[in-house]
């Protein structure tokens, strides 16, 4: 059997071969994980709550079963963000109000991946509801950025990033409304990717239709990420916007080759102020398309409503699905939790109104501008990774900000457009800190979004920087 470390430094994929072929076990890679965490987690807080020995007896149910017969996932570990829920495992939402809850039923994107022969081994860390792209709560503490462990692992799904950028994860669960899943991959240096509405089936709660948050897979390259995308998406009859699986599957897709033959670079979709260096290398990294034979052009979709209705359409999702913890659990809640419930609770049917017409219309001309190009390609954060002890980023490139999501602009304008998108790892800063290219295709182009994601990926070289133990900060 190979020893821990090689173990660890595998991809997922020549991970999910060697279970088929019988030279590893799904105990060995929990005892490998195991390990792992206890020398690195301390140093990070990634994965605040561990459920080995509920791991290990479904590993050896999923044992019983032939080779070959255990699903697309075989027996690989995984863990679950700690905003969704997983049978009998503590489930806190970073949340005080929810610190000792342990629920009796998974969501159903859970049972999808068990299913597929994921094994859930830990919950990872995110900021209280999800609120904030910087990882930390009052429960568990902050997560620390492995690059710089002074620095911010950003969020939500801030603890799955750092568990695979330092080894102690081979694939992640995460999800994603303002960039959850691009922002950490892109301040990590691992690959995020928020799928198409309904991609990923999860359990509906509060509302049916609620679309801005999806669900989606965390890795540390693109392959390894399609595998993830394919053991997580599909129809289910308990989400009823979940799609059919198509024919072909994402890592098919993501090895196709395929390359697009027109891209869009914009270093701010012109929306947002951004960090000069982040824009260079950004800038930099999209332009090797052309090495591929790749026409690489500057222009992006109109997306000029994109604050005001983010801010709207996510006012109004934290006031249906917190208000009541508003008026009988205040003391426990964060400022910036608190603020946005309020502003939800203000909102009239007016202004509801006018941001869903503003999002049908920058899906629409974002609709039309896919007609030119295969692939938009933008910096996924405009900062690179700031100090851990701020909440947020206040200012960026002279400009402040006006609330604590603002600076996420240009990541929540492709949700709102209703776009796949990932973040792709495609440099480092003066000082050592990874930089996340995002990459955005038209609605429900899953497929040759990874295609291109891996062209790019091969050009630039960048993938097997990770897994890396982590770095304290220069002194």
């Amino acid at each position: 059997m190979p020893s821990d470390q090689a173990l660890i430094r595998s991809t997922a994929c020549a991970i999910v071969d060697q279970l088929n072929s019988g030279e590893v076990t799904p105990l060995d890679l929990l005892g490998a994980l195991e390990n792992r965490i206890a020398e690195i987690d301390g140093k990070t807080n990634a994965l605040p709550t561990l459920c080995f020995d509920r791991a290990r007896a479904q590993a050896k149910a999923l044992m019983q079963k032939p080779v070959g017969e255990r699903g697309l996932l075989a027996g690989l570990p995984i863990p679950i963000k700690d905003l969704t829920n997983v049978a009998g495992v503590k489930t806190t939402q970073g949340s005080p109000i929810y610190k000792d809850t342990i629920p009796a039923h998974s969501d159903i994107v859970v049972e999808l991946l068990e299913s597929n022969g994921g094994v859930v081994y830990a919950k990872s860390n995110t900021p209280e509801f999800g609120a904030g792209a910087h990882t930390f709560n009052e429960v568990f503490g902050a997560t620390r950025n492995p690059w710089n462990t002074s620095r911010s692992a950003s969020g939500s799904s801030g603890g799955a990033a750092v568990a695979l950028a330092t080894g102690m994860a081979w694939l992640a669960h995460g999800t994603d409304m303002g960039g959850s899943l691009r922002n950490p991959a892109s301040f990590c240096g691992i690959v995020g990717m928020r799928p198409s509405i309904g991609r990923v089936p999860h359990s509906p709660a509060f509302k049916i239709d609620r679309n801005l948050t999806v669900h989606g897979p965390m890795a540390r390259n693109i392959e390894d990420i399609a595998l993830l995308l394919d053991a997580m998406s599909g129809e289910h009859p308990a989400d009823p916007l979940s799609l059919p699986r198509l024919p072909t599957s994402f890592l098919s897709a993501a090895r196709s080759g395929k390359r697009p033959k027109r891209i869009a670079y914009s270093p701010d979709l012109g929306i947002t102020p951004v960090d000069p260096e982040v824009a260079a290398i950004t800038r930099k990294a999209a332009s090797r398309f052309a090495e591929a034979g790749v026409i690489v052009e500057e222009a992006h979709p109109d997306l000029r409503e994109a604050h005001e209705c983010f801010h709207v359409l996510r006012a109004f999702d934290f006031a249906i699905t917190k208000a009541a913890l508003l008026r009988s659990k205040r003391e426990y809640l964060k400022p910036e939790v608190i603020w946005n419930i309020e502003e939800g609770l203000k909102l009239s049917v007016e202004q509801l109104g006018r941001a869903e017409a503003q999002r049908v219309a920058m899906a629409a001309r974002t609709l039309e501008f896919f007609k030119t190009y295969d692939l938009l390609l933008t910096p996924a954060t405009i900062v690179a990774p700031f100090p851990i002890e701020n909440r947020y980023v206040a200012e960026c490139a002279g400009q402040k900000f006006d609330n604590y999501v603002e600076w996420l602009g240009i990541v929540y304008a492709i949700t709102l457009a209703c776009c796949p998108a990932l973040s792709l790892p495609c440099g480092f800063t003066a000082s050592g800190l990874p930089v996340g290219l995002q990459m955005v295709a038209a609605p429900r182009g899953e497929a040759p979004l990874l295609a291109g994601a891996k062209v790019l990926e091969d050009i630039l070289g960048v993938r097997g920087t990770t897994p890396i133990d982590p770095k304290a900060a220069p002194q």
